[in-house]
């Protein structure tokens, strides 16, 4: 039996609602997203946190949701899409332990291969230290690796796709599809970094700004003009809000 967020307790464990099956919180200090999706079998999270301490409550905060009411997702997070190899989306993944982990194709290297330059980045944006040396310590790398698209089944006809949409904003971006149909709600998309409300998309010595305007093609042809966009930092925006940002970038860049 399909069971809303309301019914499995979603106001009370601190999500916003986004449709019947999706949620996500604001984490604090970067106001960076994690979102969480249920079926009648699984559970995605979307993106980890900052620190192993934040992934812990992440997941701690899920299973409230998901147990709440009528169980969702088999009552815990199952799997974990990671959307792109910087510290403040990926450093809380070790608290997934047994979780299933997805990744674009090539992140893997980088949390093999730049342990030491994502524990300094975190650390020179005012993470704790310790907590920074803990999660780099713990790293998780991706297992499943997406290269161009993957859908996930988490039961009760309630799928997502996994998109490999970069190189932007690093060159292993990866959007999650959450899709609508047949529940009345809204396509949603979960961007990660390649959009950004809550301040100007950041574009650091990974970035490929010469594809960015094209992946946020890509993000807009997989939601269309209906869905709701949920960006790696700050408010949920719309189809428009993309096209405005993908404007912007590409006349930052000097791209078509």
């Amino acid at each position: 039996m399909k069971v809303t967020w309301e019914e499995a307790g979603l106001g009370e464990s601190g999500w916003e609602e986004l449709s019947p099956y999706a949620g996500r919180c604001r984490l604090p200090v970067w106001d960076c997203t994690a979102g969480l999706v249920a079926g009648e079998d699984a559970a995605l999270m979307i993106d980890a946190g900052s620190s192993v301490r934040e992934g812990a409550w992440l997941r701690t905060r899920a299973r409230r949701a998901l147990g709440g009411g009528r169980s969702l997702g088999g009552g815990r997070v199952t799997h974990l899409a990671l959307t792109h190899p910087h510290f403040d989306h990926v450093f809380g993944a070790a608290a997934f332990a047994g979780v299933e982990v997805f990744g674009a194709a090539g992140a893997e290297r980088v949390l093999a291969d730049e342990r030491e330059e994502l524990f300094a980045d975190a650390v020179r944006n005012g993470a704790d230290p310790e907590e920074a040396a803990e999660a780099a310590d713990l790293l998780v790398r991706p297992r499943h690796l997406v290269t161009g698209e993957r859908t996930l089944d988490l039961g009760g006809g309630r799928r997502v796709l996994l998109a490999n949409v970069g190189p932007g904003h690093t060159g292993h971006d990866l959007a999650v599809l959450v899709s609508g149909s047949g529940s009345g709600s809204p396509e949603i998309v979960f961007c990660g970094d390649l959009v950004e409300e809550s301040g100007e998309p950041q574009a650091g010595p990974d970035a490929v700004p010469s594809h960015w305007p094209a992946a946020l093609d890509r993000l807009l042809a997989l939601g269309g003009e209906d869905a709701l966009y949920v960006p790696g930092h700050g408010a949920v925006v719309d189809a428009a809000f993309v096209r405005a940002q993908r404007d912007a970038l590409a006349r930052r860049f000097d791209v078509p």
